[in-house]
């Protein structure tokens, strides 16, 4: 019993292998076409380079505005999810396992639908035009 479980084990190795093989080959391909045939960068690489220059001549003591404005959506979507889950755990509380928990779930609907809400909002207006 256990040399056949071995078996499937290992076997599923040597095939887990091959997959991590070729999705190597398939991820260097991209890199590979950065560079023309005649040696010329590719427009993709001189945009990047174009952003990793401005980059470096920003402020290194500062975040951007940009950053700033990722932090607060991070920060607002970290409560939203944990809303979310306590919401979802409030209904299946009540749902499955009978418990009279209505009103802090309901409660806890309304703070996930206003921070949704505030959340989505400040995205569309941030970064729509992006």
């Amino acid at each position: 019993m256990i040399g056949k479980v071995l078996n499937c084990f290992c076997s599923g190795i040597k095939g887990g292998w091959l997959i991590a093989v070729v999705f190597a080959f398939f991820a260097a391909i991209p890199a590979a076409k950065a560079v023309d045939d005649h040696g010329q960068k590719s427009d993709g690489l001189k945009i990047m380079e174009a952003f990793e220059q401005q980059a470096s001549q920003m402020k290194p003591d500062g975040i951007s505005p940009m950053q700033k404005k990722q932090m607060v959506m991070f920060f607002l979507g970290v409560p939203l999810l944990i809303m979310l889950l306590i919401t979802g755990g409030l209904g299946i509380a009540m749902g499955i396992y009978g418990k009279q928990v209505f009103m802090l779930h309901m409660v806890s609907a309304g703070l996930t639908i206003t921070l949704a809400f505030v959340h989505a909002i400040l995205g569309i207006v941030w970064f729509y035009p992006f």
